[in-house]
């Protein structure tokens, strides 16, 4: 029996599922709108990585719009840092995922905005501002575009070898020699491994089943909990990189985020390839 909309209402966290998708929608619109005069403003690191005025401008949106509504939650966003509160609850705001792709006039970036409870992701939004879609996902409640459920990848080996992501954490050096082993391998034992510059998109990509896992090492704290959570709702398993139980959160050290989420014959696939990169 379909769901009214006072049941959907009364749904944990639907509230702040509705704002933050109204957030990042409204965010996405004023990104695709301007997207042609984006300028860089800044650099966070030195590997480069930098801000641009849309990041400050979506940025300054989507805080507003969280803070009208939830004020007694912290939150934690991408360039402001942390606006602190005493509150078990902390949103995390990736206000434009791929601002290095923006800078270069490449059409590959997202939003991101997630909720945290005591360090566990609840809610888990990501907006693509090129296509218009949005995928959301609840604790224990699915992932879903509009009415459509995301049902993540069917878990077999492609005969021509999986489609994988990569992310890897700003504090990772270009000559970091895990990093560099683990790409390695991955290159030569799947059909693609994609470097997107903007996670978001790969988590959106492997929750829709689109790509057939994801690899990790030291990924960004802030993106990582809305991107997984999608994932983890639709069906995709997760493990560290030497093949234990992997628990999604906030908190801790980015060593902590290293992980291979992909499922069934596939997550056995890739943790096989891991294994390889790290005994070599």
């Amino acid at each position: 029996m379909p769901s009214s909309a006072s049941d959907v209402e009364a749904a944990p966290y639907a509230s702040e599922t509705r704002v933050a998708v109204a957030a990042a929608e409204e965010a996405g619109a004023l990104l695709r709108g301007r997207f042609g005069a984006a300028r860089a403003v800044g650099v966070k690191d030195a590997e480069g990585d930098v801000v641009t005025d849309l990041d400050l401008a979506a940025e300054k949106l989507i805080l507003a719009r969280l803070q009208t509504h939830f004020p007694h939650d912290r939150i934690l966003s991408e360039e402001a840092g942390l606006l602190d509160a005493v509150s078990r609850r902390t949103w995390l705001v990736d206000p434009l995922d791929g601002s290095n792709n923006v800078a270069i006039g490449l059409t590959a970036y997202a939003v991101g905005i997630g909720l945290c409870v005591d360090g566990a992701p609840v809610v888990g939004v990501v907006h693509e501002p090129v296509t218009g879609s949005t995928w959301r996902a609840v604790r224990g409640q699915g992932a879903a575009c509009g009415p459509d459920p995301l049902l993540g990848p069917h878990g077999a080996v492609p005969r021509s070898g999986p489609v994988v992501a990569w992310t890897q954490g700003h504090a990772v050096r270009r000559t970091d020699p895990v990093a560099a082993g683990l790409r390695g391998h991955l290159e030569c034992r799947t059909r693609r491994v994609l470097q997107l510059w903007a996670p978001l998109l790969g988590w959106s990509m492997l929750a829709r089943g689109a790509i057939d896992g994801f690899v990790g090492y030291r990924a960004e704290g802030i993106d990582f909990p809305a991107g997984a959570l999608l994932a983890v709702e639709a069906g995709v398993e997760f493990r560290t990189l030497t093949g234990g139980p992997f628990t999604v959160g906030s908190t801790g050290p980015d060593t902590d985020r290293s992980f291979v989420a992909a499922r069934g014959d596939t997550l056995t696939y890739l943790l096989d390839v891991v294994a390889g990169a790290r005994a070599a």
